[in-house]
């Protein structure tokens, strides 16, 4: 049972509290009338009150009728904030991905090394701009769309991205500033192995670690007798540098991300002015069990204030139908105490649908009236 059988419901809610002022100010048309909530597709001529099963009604679709031009849409400062909020996601992360990338693809210089020596802080990177790239596409379509559920998605993978972040930032901090030398050292002699080692002379242009008799990987230009350097010093030079680099410009984008998560947190909700999904609660939606109490409730009070042969004829006048499969429930139930005083079956005046009530209410009000 609907809770609207407790109250008569209302079209229009009351104006706004003195002191609050419409949305739009200058822009709005009709001065007089204060802008309510529901939107402007509320209130046009024979607009549903409430909606009906299968209605469209829903977040990022809205039905066109064939003749209708559609209103000129506005964005909101929510919205734009938003916008801006997850351009900037996607240009950083869009860009980081192609720099990884080329790197992956050994175009810079010494890119190899960073494959060789680097490569889960690179492996975490290219999973964090990949998860980037998701979050802000996730973003555009409830954006654009002015949907909720996306947007709620959109801040969870914020998060999700956040932490993808900073970690490969942590990483390549921790293991510049801490003892770089002896992690060096560990790893040429216990992780590159054969392949790697030639890989970083080749690259760094060096013989050994110390010399060229300190576990060096034998190659056309690394022998016993070359004149190449060892690589620790070079090694070590080009760590120092990378990784600076590497830390210095992630933890440069964590306050950005930051100010796209709050803003992400801030405006999801009002990305437009409705309030959720525009559509009455399904407590207190319209059932034909409900219209029928609400309409036996409406001829109790005309009884008892006019009779029941006024009410019967204003009943009759209404011409407020209900669908045949809801007759058993109207017949036994909802004329109630009425049916009894005036005999007459509250089915004999209700052929047709439930969305007929308003002309009935208005009949009820115009006979007080006279």
């Amino acid at each position: 049972m609907s809770l609207t059988i407790n109250y008569l419901p209302n079209k229009f809610s009351r104006p706004h509290s003195p002191g609050m002022h419409k949305r739009r100010g200058k822009m709005d048309v009709d001065d007089d009338v204060p802008k309510r909530g529901g939107g402007r597709e509320a209130f046009k001529p024979g607009e549903a009150r409430m909606p009906v099963p299968g209605d469209e009604d829903y977040d990022g679709v809205m039905p066109t009728q064939a003749g209708k031009t559609k209103p000129r849409l506005r964005w909101n400062r929510f919205k734009w904030v938003l916008f801006f909020a997850n351009a900037l996601l996607s240009i950083y992360s869009i860009i980081g991905l192609i720099f990884l990338l080329l790197t992956w693809f050994n175009v810079w210089v010494n890119a190899d090394a960073i494959r060789v020596a680097n490569r889960p802080e690179l492996i975490l990177s290219t999973i964090a701009a990949s998860v980037g790239i998701i979050t802000s596409l996730v973003g555009w379509s409830g954006i654009l769309l002015n949907n909720r559920a996306f947007l709620a998605v959109y801040n969870l993978l914020l998060w999700v991205t956040f932490a993808m972040l900073v970690v490969p930032g942590y990483m390549t901090y921790r293991r510049r500033a801490y003892n770089l030398e002896g992690k060096i050292n560990a790893q040429w002699s216990r992780d590159l192995g054969t392949d790697g080692r030639l890989r970083l002379q080749t690259v760094l242009n060096c013989c050994g670690y110390f010399s060229p008799f300190t576990e060096a990987t034998v190659s056309q230009t690394c022998y016993s007798r070359s004149t190449l350097p060892g690589c620790k010093g070079p090694f070590l030079k080009w760590e120092r540098f990378a990784l600076e680099r590497w830390y210095i410009v992630v933890f440069s984008l964590v306050p950005l991300h930051i100010g796209i998560m709050v803003a992400g947190l801030l405006c999801s909700n009002h990305v437009t002015y409705r309030f959720g999904k525009g559509m009455m609660p399904k407590a207190y939606r319209l059932s034909l069990n409900s219209m029928a109490v609400i309409m036996d409730n409406y001829a109790q009070q005309l009884a008892e204030q006019y009779g029941t042969d006024v009410a019967t004829d204003v009943l009759a006048r209404s011409r407020v139908n209900l669908p045949n499969n809801a007759n058993s429930y109207s017949s036994s139930h909802a004329y109630g105490n009425f049916a009894s005083t005036s005999g007459t079956s509250y089915t004999q005046h209700t052929q047709g649908n439930a969305a007929g009530y308003a002309p009935a209410n208005q009949q009820l009000f115009d006979h007080e009236k006279i």
